[in-house]
């Protein structure tokens, strides 16, 4: 066997100096070639550490509905909570009550919130109650993200009441003012300004309504049940079983028709009254969070709109199906807080 190295080759085979350089050039960007098609099929494999199909999936979101447990925040803030779940639309979904202040202590709460991924409940009820609390923090620092449901409300008297109509409730408070108390939801919400609204067009003065207002569904009905109060409103779905159960008697609903859940029981402009109001319910996010993240929290609240799941909570619950979603949810919450602005204004609740 020749001595001569097996890695030398003859002196006839050498390529010239000029052609080795360009040689161990393409050798080079063929290498490099070959590392990017291969991160590139990873890549498309969905297997690479770096693959990704859209934004991350929210894996924990944080709820806070801002009421004590039992009225209607807290009826939506649950089954939003359940329906995410059953879906697996998140991992998981944590719901905090922070009640009082017809939401603005939840509001406020939510201002200094660091996670991005949290919604707040609210609706028609905050929209009033952040202008009769004068609150520090508004609807307009948070950043919208839908609107979910609405539905009419309904004025209800004890089983044993001596109030056969919405008339003859409105003919005892001209008569006797004060001495008449109508309960539901907090101050300056939906329920505060129907019996305003009630009033108002009856020629009653604002001054004579004496209306206590609790945070939480569950301390109305039971000022309701012991008879400590004369007259409760609140949203059909938070009465209507205590209706068919025969524990308070409903007079009047107030939306243009009657509700599904409380058949027979007529409009208030069916009974003289020209006023028709529903409540509305939505979700806001910290407005702290960038558009990114905005984003992530619409698409997830509109895959839970869009669920069987929620088709059946909102007719179990008779929510009438409202969504409104992104800029859309903005232009209107925008113009809502100018319209009851100028509602709790003329009906004396704010100056």
């Amino acid at each position: 066997m020749s001595s001569q190295s097996h890695f030398t080759r003859p002196a006839s085979t050498q390529p010239a100096p000029q052609q080795r350089n360009y040689t161990r050039r393409a050798a080079l960007a063929a290498g490099a070639a070959g590392v990017v098609l291969a991160l590139s099929a990873c890549a498309g494999s969905g297997t690479g550490a770096g693959a990704s199909s859209g934004p991350d999936p929210i894996k924990k979101l944080s709820i806070i509905v801002p009421a004590n447990p039992g009225g209607g925040w807290d009826q939506t803030g649950r089954a939003i909570q359940a329906d995410l779940q059953s879906n697996k639309l998140v991992s998981s979904a944590q719901v905090t009550n922070i009640g009082g202040g017809g939401g603005t202590n939840g509001l406020a709460k939510l201002a200094t919130e660091k996670d991005a991924n949290t919604l707040m409940v609210m609706g028609y009820v905050m929209v009033g109650a952040v202008e009769t609390n004068a609150a520090k923090t508004r609807l307009e620092d948070t950043t919208p993200i839908a609107r979910l449901t609405e539905e009419p409300l309904v004025v209800v008297v004890p089983a044993s009441s001596k109030y056969q109509s919405v008339a003859d409730l409105v003919a005892d408070i001209k008569a006797n003012g004060k001495g008449v108390a109508i309960t539901g939801g907090s101050a300056g919400g939906a329920d505060h300004i129907l019996a305003g609204q009630i009033l108002k067009s009856q020629g009653v003065e604002a001054d004579k309504l004496n209306y206590i207002g609790y945070s939480g569904g569950g301390e109305s009905i039971a000022a309701l049940l012991g008879n400590k109060v004369q007259a409760g409103i609140s949203g059909v779905g938070e009465y209507a079983e205590q209706v068919k159960a025969g524990k308070v008697r409903a007079l009047a609903v107030s939306g243009k028709s009657e509700a599904p859940a409380l058949p027979g029981v007529k409009p208030l402009k069916d009974q003289g009254i020209d006023v028709v109001l529903t409540n509305w319910r939505g979700v806001v996010a910290p407005g702290s969070i960038d558009d990114a993240q905005r984003a992530k929290l619409t698409d997830v609240v509109t895959k839970l709109h869009d669920s069987e799941a929620w088709k059946s909570t909102l007719a179990k619950n008779n929510w009438d199906d409202a969504f409104l979603s992104g800029d859309s949810f903005k232009a209107f919450l925008t113009e809502d807080i100018a319209k009851v602005k100028t509602t709790l204004t003329q009906i004396g609740l704010v100056k």
